[in-house]
């Protein structure tokens, strides 16, 4: 259901017909990049947050991590990663399938800058085994309630 969710949020931008689908998971970086033949750091992976009691999703290259006082200078709170069910609720797509396409009413999305050094990402579509290859323009045009790019991420130690 989540992935013909995104599909038919993607309709508008005509890039419903790019979402792949594959017999195995990519729920997480490694077994994205794996499944699909790429990078980690090209993966684009959605982390979400709650700020002020609402929703907040990060999309970041995965290969970095939530810098905490980065988080804290740009949203002035903690950063406090959702529950699972959280995800489900909040976000509405369930955690492995997070994306920025077809999500609930009222949830922030922020793309971080750390996205912008690659020619295209690869986000989830929905599923645990649903990706969608674009370009970082593509991504900042259908990035649903996209609100800004931030900085708030850093290399894993």
């Amino acid at each position: 259901m989540s992935v013909e969710n995104v599909k038919n949020y993607l309709k508008q931008f005509a890039l419903d017909g790019r979402v792949k689908e594959f017999e195995g998971s990519s729920a997480t970086v490694e077994l994205a990049a794996q499944i699909i033949g790429t990078q980690p750091e090209r993966i684009a992976k959605s982390l979400t947050f709650m700020v002020e009691d609402k929703p907040v999703m990060i999309v970041a290259a995965g290969n970095m991590k939530i810098d905490n006082r980065k988080f804290k200078d740009e949203f002035q709170v903690k950063a406090k990663m959702l529950t699972s069910e959280q995800v489900d609720t909040l976000i509405g797509h369930s955690v492995g399938g997070v994306c920025p396409f077809g999500i609930n009413e009222g949830v922030k999305v922020y793309l971080d800058v750390s996205l912008k050094k690659y020619a295209t990402v690869f986000p989830a579509a929905g599923a645990h085994n649903a990706v969608i290859e674009m370009s970082i323009e593509e991504l900042e045009k259908s990035a649903q309630f996209f609100c800004k790019w931030v900085d708030v991420c850093k290399l894993p130690c």
